[in-house]
């Protein structure tokens, strides 16, 4: 049981798990306009487990994450082997696949945005300055960073046309991730710095939640003007809506790490399953 516990937690912290909700997300993307290539959600996948692992390295040199600290330094070699085979994957997507090396620059900005999430820009005085630390952008750069990565760099790849209904997704994704990822603000709440002014330190952890709520609401509304309305789109939009509310209304700041680390992580998994489905 112990041995399956720390295998179950090598996959989640070693953030394999949030990698496959990446590829979940970008595939989800290219499934709605009619495509069905991996390429790009494979490497969105291996990105993110390349990134997240050296954002979290750096956050533990600068004395974030305490709790993460001991687990990480048990298993510094393998988090090194899984982040070097990530890479050797990227590399045989990019440089030996058909893959559209072009589409690569319009994630620049929203890579920059991921990388620069920990690592301080510049500094005033001893404040050391990032995306994390600027009030009230902290949860916004997240979610744009997330849907240019997962909605507009893997239709570009593909050489799809951008058009309304591209730009329409962009902006349900930026909803969505808005609202899934206020649990993560809740649990930080007693954490973070009140000066980063995220969502529930602005507003309280209650109207958060009726702030994620009201992102929901727009985020199923607005398939209704698209050029290319679905039905059973909408009807796996409403389920994922729904299960997102369910885990945002549950989230409190005492919930185990495992609540938004497996649990709400699974969510892009679960949409994934359910379009397949529906």
């Amino acid at each position: 049981m112990n041995s399956l516990k720390k295998v179950f937690d090598f996959y989640i912290f070693s953030n394999i798990h949030v990698g496959i909700a990446g590829f979940c997300l970008a595939k989800i993307s290219l499934f709605k306009f009619g495509i069905h290539s991996n390429l790009a959600p494979l490497l969105i996948g291996f990105s993110i487990i390349i990134s997240y692992n050296f954002i979290r390295y750096f956050e533990i040199n600068s004395k974030r994450l305490g709790w993460f600290k001991s687990w990480f330094f048990q298993n510094e070699i393998r988090l090194v082997w899984v982040s070097i085979l990530a890479f050797l994957c990227s590399i045989y997507i990019v440089f030996f696949t058909k893959f559209n090396f072009e589409s690569l620059f319009i994630i620049f900005p929203f890579g920059f945005i991921t990388v620069f999430y920990a690592i301080p820009l510049f500094k005033i005085g001893k404040l050391q300055v990032s995306f994390r630390n600027f009030p009230a952008i902290k949860i916004f750069s997240i979610a744009i960073a997330w849907a240019g990565v997962t909605v507009l760099f893997p239709l570009l790849e593909q050489g799809y046309h951008f058009n309304y209904d591209v730009y329409l997704e962009f902006l349900q994704r930026i909803l969505i991730l808005i609202a899934y990822t206020i649990p993560f603000d809740i649990r930080d709440v007693n954490l973070d710095d009140k000066q980063l002014k995220t969502i529930p330190l602005l507003v309280g952890v209650r109207n958060s939640k009726i702030v994620g709520t009201i992102l929901l609401f727009l985020f199923v509304l607005l398939d209704l003007v698209k050029h290319n309305y679905f039905e059973k789109e909408n009807f796996s939009q409403i389920i994922i809506a729904v299960i997102v509310l369910l885990f945002l209304w549950n989230a409190t700041t005492k919930q185990s790490r495992y609540y938004t680390s497996f649990f709400v992580e699974s969510i892009p998994i679960l949409w994934f399953l359910s379009i397949l489905l529906f």
